[in-house]
């Protein structure tokens, strides 16, 4: 009888864990599933923060043609006008197209592809900060034909960059990035991005310098009776010439009819060449000496 009851208690007991673990299984069921139906929510309602999609929102649109449309009211009055005749102008002088929208928690979305007809000749730049970069472009492929990906993706980093515009505010990375496209189209198209900024110019000096270096430490005479090691110079010549010529001379004869930064820059490595020898000699060059006098 009393194994019969403590079989009983146990039986009961196991129903007990075996209710309890159910329960807490259909607890967690539950929670998870809340959890998804939030995310999917989430993802599907788009937020104050979230990225302007693909929609139609003509009643956005002004009554009247106009080249930019300013909803976020990034440029001044006077900016906007000024940008509304220059475009005008260009258009009616060159056939291309150049669009401006401006846009933060409302767009117009694809309206403005049928309010402007944008085409192959048309450029339509986009300037929504919600994102890491200011600026977007949609370009026509006529335009890729006389600039290509690379320049977009330049024309988008250099002035759409958040520095870029902390120093210059959305209003000068959108006149610059326009500038920028008409400058290469009066001139048949650019492969590059005109213009040489502070810091592009500050990584060529450094480069410059730093090929300098090479040569000088290359330089330095390994036997006595001669002043210049031209066979070390010589084997290094592609790490140095890829150094001052490539990445020192290219992005500045490429960007800019300037030649203060080329003599700037030439300059610097052919000081940097001399530093690098005389500390060679002075150093390496003791050595030297002392080995010999041991010797």
């Amino acid at each position: 009888m009393r194994t019969t009851m403590e079989t009983g208690e146990t039986v009961a007991r196991r129903d007990d864990r075996e209710g309890r673990r159910a329960a807490a299984f259909r607890s967690r069921l539950g929670a998870a599933l809340a959890a998804l139906a939030l995310v999917v929510v989430g993802w599907l309602l788009p937020g104050p923060g979230a990225p302007a999609r693909a929609a139609d929102n003509p009643q956005l649109l002004p009554d009247h043609p106009t080249p930019v449309i300013d909803l976020a009211k990034a440029l001044t009055d006077g900016e906007r006008g000024a940008l509304e005749a220059e475009l005008e102008d260009f258009e009616a002088s060159s056939g291309w197209k150049l669009r401006v929208l401006t846009q933060y928690e409302r767009t117009p979305g694809l309206a403005v592809k049928g309010f402007w007809d944008l085409d192959e000749r048309s450029l339509l730049l986009v300037a929504d900060p919600r994102g890491g970069n200011l600026l977007n472009f949609n370009v026509g492929d006529a335009l890729f034909a006389l600039m290509p990906r690379t320049f977009w993706v330049e024309l988008q980093t250099r002035y759409g960059n958040q520095f870029y515009v902390r120093d210059h505010g959305e209003d000068g990375a959108i006149l610059s990035a326009i500038h920028a496209v008409k400058e290469c189209l009066a001139i048949g198209g650019c492969q590059v991005v005109p213009g040489l900024p502070q810091e592009q110019w500050i990584l060529t000096l450094c480069t410059s310098i730093l090929g300098g270096l090479v040569v000088g430490f290359a330089a330095f005479p390994r036997k006595e009776g001669r002043r210049i090691e031209w066979t070390w110079v010589l084997l290094l010549s592609p790490l140095w010439l890829i150094l001052f010529v490539a990445l020192g001379m290219g992005p500045i004869v490429t960007r800019t009819n300037d030649l203060l930064p080329l003599l700037r820059n030439g300059l610097g490595f052919a000081g940097a060449s001399v530093v690098a020898y005389l500390v060679a000699q002075k150093t390496l060059g003791g050595v030297r000496l002392e080995g010999k006098g041991d010797t």
